[in-house]
């Protein structure tokens, strides 16, 4: 069973604008900030780049990194206009995204968790299961979160349960095992 209200509402359509950070905290007295990376690709945190900062009260801006340093997943950042803990204590919480249009073509046979999340999930036997709210890294592969009428429903992302994956459809067309959908929804 499918979450949409009705077989004729469009899929979600993709974002506009993608997650490459979150901002954790400030970092010292002098403006820097602690960076949870959201982006496998370098060139998002270097010196010169230009990201949107979307605070949690739901303002916009737009700031250049002025330095950077730190590890792949963690990063302390300095933004170019910001010198003050005060002003770097603003920052919490918020996500630093970029313009979708930035971001390169997955290689093919692969995909970016923003262009799952949001697709509906059907099974060859079990039918609509629902929309994909979230991708999830445990370690040992990735896995949908997909949730429905039915509940919550985690499902490993493997090439043997994927028959069709289309992104501009918005589509996710699986053969899961029998007994999988029953085994793993649990109650919303």
């Amino acid at each position: 069973m499918s979450s949409r209200s009705s077989k004729s509402d469009p899929p979600p359509a993709l974002p506009d604008r993608i997650a490459v950070g979150r901002v954790r905290k400030p970092h010292g007295v002098q403006g820097e900030v602690s960076v949870f990376v959201l982006s496998d690709v370098h060139e998002r945190f270097v010196a010169g780049a230009v990201v949107d900062i979307a605070l949690t009260t739901g303002q916009r801006r737009r700031a250049r990194i002025s330095s950077v340093r730190g590890g792949r997943s963690d990063a302390i950042v300095r933004f170019s206009d910001l010198e003050t803990r005060d002003q770097a204590e603003e920052l919490r919480g918020a996500v630093l995204e970029i313009e979708r249009s930035r971001v390169p073509r997955a290689p093919p046979g692969t995909y970016y968790f923003f262009e799952l999340v949001g697709c509906e999930c059907v099974d060859k036997q079990a039918g609509g299961l629902g929309i994909v709210e979230r991708v999830l890294d445990d370690g040992g592969g990735l896995v949908l979160e997909i949730t429905g009428g039915s509940g919550n429903l985690l499902v490993p992302f493997v090439e043997a349960y994927l028959k069709d994956v289309d992104i501009v459809a918005r589509r996710i067309d699986l053969e899961l095992p029998e007994g999988l959908v029953e085994t793993c929804t649990s109650e919303s």
